[in-house]
C-alpha cells in the first residue's frame, strides 16, 4: 500500500485495488502508476488471491494522463527529452501489460470518467463493471493529439467493433454507462452504490472455479486477440482444456457434485 493506491481483502480470496488520488480524479501521475504496478504484480504472485477489482477512490475511475503535476520519471539522469518521453511511455505500457499479464482476472468497476489512458486502463481489464455515474473518452482527440495511445487502438476495436471504435476515437465523445453497456464495452452495469458488492459477486464466482481453469481462460482470451487463424487458435484451446482435464481431478469432482446438489470444491 502507498500514498496514492490502496489495497484492501473485501471476500475471501478477492483484492480490491484502488487509485487514491481523488483530489486530482486518479490521474496517471507516474507516483501513482509507478506503485499500482508493483502492487498489482504483488497481487499477481500472491497465491491466495484469485480475482481482482480495480477502482478509483471518489468520484473517478482514472482520468488520463495528469498534465499539471505528472511526477518525477525515476532513472533519468543523463537522458534528454526525446528519450525521456521514450521512457514515459513505457513505464505507462508496462501498467497495461501487468493488467493483462496478471494470473488472476481483473474486474475495472469504473465509477466515474475513465478518459484517455484512464480508458485504456479499463479496456485492459477482462471485465468492465460500470455504476451509472461511469463515462468514457478517448480523451487525446480533443486535446489536439491522436487518440491512440496504450494500447486503445487494439483493444477498444476487439471490445466493440471496428465502426463503433472508429465513432468514440475520432468524435472525442463521451460513452455513458448506458451506451457502454448496450455495445458491449462494459460486462456489468448497476447502481453506484452497487457498484463494488456487484463486482466482488462476480469475483467470488471466478474464485469458485478451478485456478487452471481461470488462468488458462484467461490466457485463451488474451491470445484469441492475436490469434492468425481458427484453426491455430483451436489447437491452443484443446490443449489448455486437455491439460486441465488430464493433470486434475476437477472434472469428477464437478460431475459428483452436482449428483450430490453441492457446490464442487475443485482441488486442482
Amino acid at each position: 500500500m502507498t500514498d496514492f493506491v490502496s489495497v484492501a481483502r473485501p471476500r475471501p480470496h478477492v483484492a480490491l485495488v484502488t487509485l487514491d488520488r481523488p483530489e486530482r480524479m486518479n490521474a496517471m501521475a507516474f507516483d501513482v502508476m509507478i506503485p499500482l504496478r508493483e502492487e498489482l504484480e504483488r497481487i499477481s504472485a500472491d497465491n491466495d488471491v484469485r480475482a481482482v477489482v480495480l477502482t478509483g477512490a471518489g468520484g473517478a475511475f482514472c482520468s488520463g494522463a495528469d498534465l499539471e503535476n505528472p511526477g518525477r520519471l525515476p532513472d533519468i539522469e543523463g537522458l534528454t527529452l526525446p528519450t525521456i518521453a521514450l521512457r514515459s511511455m513505457e513505464l505507462l505500457e508496462r501498467v497495461i501489460t501487468t493488467v493483462r499479464t496478471m494470473h488472476q482476472p481483473v474486474i475495472a468497476a469504473v465509477n466515474g470518467p475513465a478518459i484517455g489512458g484512464g480508458f485504456c486502463l479499463a479496456l485492459a481489464c477482462d471485465l468492465i463493471a460500470v455504476g451509472e455515474s461511469a463515462y468514457f473518452r478517448a480523451a487525446g482527440i480533443n486535446n489536439g493529439l491522436t487518440a491512440t495511445e496504450l494500447g486503445l487502438s487494439y483493444l477498444l476495436p476487439r471490445a466493440v467493433g471496428s465502426v463503433r471504435a472508429a465513432d468514440i476515437m475520432l468524435t472525442g465523445r463521451d460513452i455513458d454507462a448506458t451506451e457502454a453497456k448496450a455495445i458491449g464495452l462494459a460486462s456489468h452495469s448497476t447502481s453506484d452504490a452497487e457498484l463494488l458488492t456487484t463486482c466482488y459477486g462476480v469475483a467470488e464466482r471466478i474464485a469458485a472455479f478451478s485456478r487452471p481453469g481461470i488462468e488458462l481462460t484467461k490466457r485463451m482470451l488474451a491470445a484469441s486477440l492475436d490469434g492468425g487463424s481458427l484453426s491455430a487458435h483451436m489447437r491452443n484451446e484443446g490443449l489448455s482444456q486437455l491439460y486441465v482435464r488430464l493433470t486434475t481431478r476437477n472434472f469428477e469432482e464437478a460431475i459428483t457434485a452436482r449428483k450430490e446438489k453441492r457446490p464442487p470444491d475443485f482441488k486442482d
